[in-house]
């Protein structure tokens, strides 16, 4: 997709990316793919997704680069060879700005001054073409994980634990028999203890881009996860949204 005006100044409408199917068994997390080949992209969307990712692809620098700036993801997959702006000059772009999101450099170049470039730009891990998408998923998790302060594979607050790896729950060592998209609500709300998550950004985060979205339904998992956890689990920030912790 190219446009008229310069690509880096003046309004810009970001685009969507059809993510694929919903899988119901597992959280949604949100992945930036920018990459401009259409095989390896499919590749990765198609796996990603049906290990519970939902992921939105950008096919050159400039629309990754605004998609990355203009929304919220939980972690990024870029490469390096890109039409219209490199992925290198993408990421320094962002950290330069501010953009802490977790990268994972996807690249074909094989020599390790690039792979060093790259790290030294503000990427968190890289991975090499060809590649295996279940440890491409696997080093996604792990740099979610460390981003949000949790290096274990399971998460705690007061007598709840997530275990990420299964999506199973326990409060007081006894298990909480969830559905997949209360699973998701209690996943994003464990990773950003203390912090006011508006409504708007869980109904994103709740629904994968082909579902209808109605805000008034985050209520109902709010109020799903407080009997079924704690009434005073998560509070309400009257006309800003929701905080646990």
């Amino acid at each position: 997709m190219r446009h008229s005006c310069d690509p880096l100044s003046g309004p810009f409408q970001v685009p969507r990316y059809n993510s694929g199917k919903q899988f119901e068994e597992d959280r949604r997390i949100r992945i930036l793919l920018v990459e401009d080949d259409d095989e390896i992209a499919k590749r990765l969307v198609e796996g990603l997704s049906a290990t519970g990712f939902a992921v939105e692809r950008a096919e050159n620098g400039v629309d990754g680069f605004h998609m990355g700036t203009d929304d919220t993801f939980d972690a990024v997959i870029l490469d390096l060879g890109l039409p219209e702006m490199e992925g290198i000059d993408v990421l320094k772009r962002w950290r330069s700005a501010g953009n802490s999101t977790p990268v994972l450099v996807l690249t074909a170049r094989g020599t390790w001054s690039e792979k060093v470039d790259g790290l030294n730009a503000g990427a968190d891990d890289y991975i090499s073409k060809p590649f295996h998408v279940p440890e491409v998923a696997a080093r996604l998790r792990a740099l979610i994980r460390r981003a949000s302060g949790h290096t274990a594979s399971a998460i705690s607050f007061r007598d709840i634990t997530l275990d990420l790896g299964s999506g199973s729950v326990t409060r007081g060592g006894a298990p909480v028999e969830m559905t997949a998209r209360e699973l998701r609500m209690l996943n994003y709300f464990m990773h950003r203890l203390g912090r006011i998550i508006p409504q708007s950004e869980l109904v994103e985060h709740l629904y994968a881009l082909d579902e209808s979205r109605e805000s008034n339904t985050i209520e109902v998992y709010v109020s799903r996860l407080r009997r079924k956890l704690g009434a005073d689990l998560i509070t309400t920030v009257r006309g800003l949204g929701y905080r646990m912790g």
